[in-house]
């Protein structure tokens, strides 16, 4: 949607494409770049107009039609500003966004949002890279940026009104109007128009017919372009070397170059920056929209929403209450496993037999609560240094320590446990390390991926580490008061007017049990009706002595593919959200 405006003679202002076309009968009404700078009056048809009035009615516009594709009133404006705008523009801006009945907007740098399109889009750009954004739209503006530890920070930009679109149409339609050169404002609007149309139109087709108001079509083809814009993209292209230059670096020190903007499709601007700078530069995909689509990946309204970019949110009371579950029904579990072992032998040589599945699942959940609380730990703090002067914002490393700490945390407590019943029982430490350790290894290896990834702040998972990080709670309760009856059944006296009784208890803690397994592996509520009825009355069936690890390496199964997922869904392989329309 083009930013022009058009007066009518009752007080109205037309936008977009409308102004367009009915500039060739009101030229002395159409504005085809009502943004000015501050405090500038415009004369419009012999009367004084506010450009923030003109600016507030496209905003307006804009609102109206995201209202009909969202279907409820927009709560969350994001407005991508030139780089190099100052405070008094960029007040400016929000003046407009306000008259025009938006919310409060969050204004974004464009070659910021265009840097968190690469990285949304899944392109790798290290702590410390340096990246350069070519804008070509209406005019160009080249910013060169690096990425630090607390986001993107512009080093150089520089902005030239006559090295871009508007240039190049003027120039266009100048070789087009040929021996015409006394036609009027109303005829030079509606050339320019018919311009515009034909040049989009060449992206797909060898050559157009342009309309002119006076005298025959002519025929716009690729290389008529291309000799209008030729020395329009030569400024661009040195505006990009100059800007490379302000920012005190080299061409090779670059890890990309990226053109944006709608002029950034044309095959010349590539070969120009090619031939200019040294780098071939990378189109984006629909450069038009890069820079928007990237604002709208940019501190969406959410539990984030009031904090610095990249900053992890401190975790909700009721999430870390949820965080205590595992830790105390890990506690629950290795107490009874040690207080309720079945003895038998002589007086002078005793055994145990020992229910090891219930001091596997009991290691799984001391694991789980340590590194939900290791995260918590490690939001705060993050959270509090981002606030501190002198130190980074971004909580990439701390979250990442937090993760590896507690991890570490969660071995030691579950070796911890493993002396503690070796000691209590009587028998070699070995076995209990053995049922402590194995059925944690992959949980602690997909927790130290996790720790790399948030350390180098390769990607954060939406909500935060902490949300990541929280498992299902329910899962924890079904399981552990299973396997707690489960051993409850294989120790009890049993007596014979309670054997019934403790038998049932047995099978209902192995169908509890199965259900916890499938609440961790699956989300759905139907399939986990699907899958949880079999596998429930399977661990029912098996429930036993011998089939006691079974049923504990069972949960500690599901619970490592829970973590599994975790990883490859939300942080190694994302899935993108469904792109939505573009309003206008």
């Amino acid at each position: 949607m083009p930013s022009a405006v058009l007066l009518s003679p009752g007080g109205e202002t037309v936008t977009g494409h409308q102004a367009w076309q009915a500039a060739a009968t009101a030229p002395d009404r159409f504005i085809p770049a009502p943004r000015q700078p501050p405090d500038q009056r415009l004369r419009v048809a012999g009367q004084d107009v506010d450009p923030l009035d003109l600016t507030a009615a496209t905003l307006r516009r804009v609102n109206h039609e995201a209202q009909q594709v969202a279907g409820h009133e927009i709560e969350d404006v994001r407005l991508v500003v030139p780089a190099g705008w100052g405070p008094r523009r960029r007040t400016w801006m929000r003046h407009a966004a306000h008259r025009a009945g938006l919310p409060q907007p969050t204004l974004i740098e464009a070659p910021i949002a265009v840097a968190g399109h690469l990285l949304a889009t899944g392109v790798q750009l290290p702590v410390g890279a340096f990246i350069a954004v070519c804008d070509v739209g209406a005019g160009a503006e080249v910013s060169v940026l690096r990425r630090g530890p607390a986001g993107f920070e512009v080093l150089a930009t520089l902005a030239d009104p006559a090295a871009g679109g508007t240039a190049i149409d003027d120039a266009l339609a100048g070789l087009l109007a040929g021996t015409s050169p006394d036609q009027g404002d109303g005829e030079r609007w509606a050339l320019i128009a018919s311009v515009r149309t034909g040049k989009h139109a060449l992206a797909e087709h060898v050559a157009v017919t342009i309309p002119q108001p006076q005298g025959p079509a002519v025929v716009l083809h690729t290389g008529l372009l291309e000799q209008a814009a030729h020395p329009i993209l030569h400024r661009a292209a040195h505006l990009t070397t100059e800007t490379i230059a302000a920012a005190e670096i080299k061409p090779e020190d670059l890890a990309g170059l990226y053109c944006v903007g709608g002029v950034a499709r044309m095959p010349l601007l590539q070969k120009t920056l090619t031939e200019t700078t040294g780098i071939t530069p990378v189109v984006l995909t629909d450069p038009a929209l890069a820079a928007a689509r990237g604002a709208a990946d940019t501190g969406a309204t959410d539990a984030t929403a009031g904090q610095s970019p990249g900053e992890e949110p401190v975790p909700p009371v009721r999430r870390a209450i949820a965080i205590a579950v595992p830790g105390f029904a890990s506690l629950g579990l290795i107490s009874q496993f040690l207080l309720t072992p079945e003895w038998n032998g002589s007086l002078w040589y005793k055994w145990a037999l020992l229910n090891w599945g219930e001091l596997a699942m009991a290691a799984v959940f001391a694991v789980i609560a340590s590194l939900g609380a290791g995260t918590v730990l490690a939001s705060t703090i993050a959270a509090h240094t981002s606030l501190t002067p002198g130190k980074p914002a971004h909580p990439g490393p701390q979250t990442g320590t937090g993760i590896l700490a507690s991890a570490s945390l969660g071995v030691a407590v579950t070796g911890m446990y493993a002396v503690l019943a070796s000691l209590y029982i009587g028998d070699p430490v070995g076995g209990f390390l053995r049922w402590t350790l194995l059925p944690i290894a992959p949980i602690i290896a997909a927790a130290a991926v996790m720790a790399l990834i948030a350390a180098r702040q390769w990607r954060t998972p939406p909500g935060g580490w902490s949300k990541l990080l929280a498992f299902p709670t329910g899962s924890v309760i079904t399981a552990g008061l299973g396997m707690a009856l489960i051993q409850y059944s294989l120790t009890a006296d049993r007596w014979p007017t309670m054997v019934l009784w403790i038998d049932l208890a047995g099978r209902v803690g192995g169908l509890l049990l199965g259900i916890g397994a499938v609440m961790a592996v699956v989300s759905q509520p139907i399939l986990r009706l699907i899958l949880g009825a079999p596998l429930a009355v399977i661990t029912a069936a098996l429930v036993s002595w011998p089939a006691s690890g079974i049923l504990g390496v069972t949960y500690a199964i599901a619970v490592a593919g829970w973590w599994l997922r975790q990883l490859w869904a939300r942080l190694l392989r994302p899935q993108s959200p469904p792109l939505r329309r573009q309003a206008g």
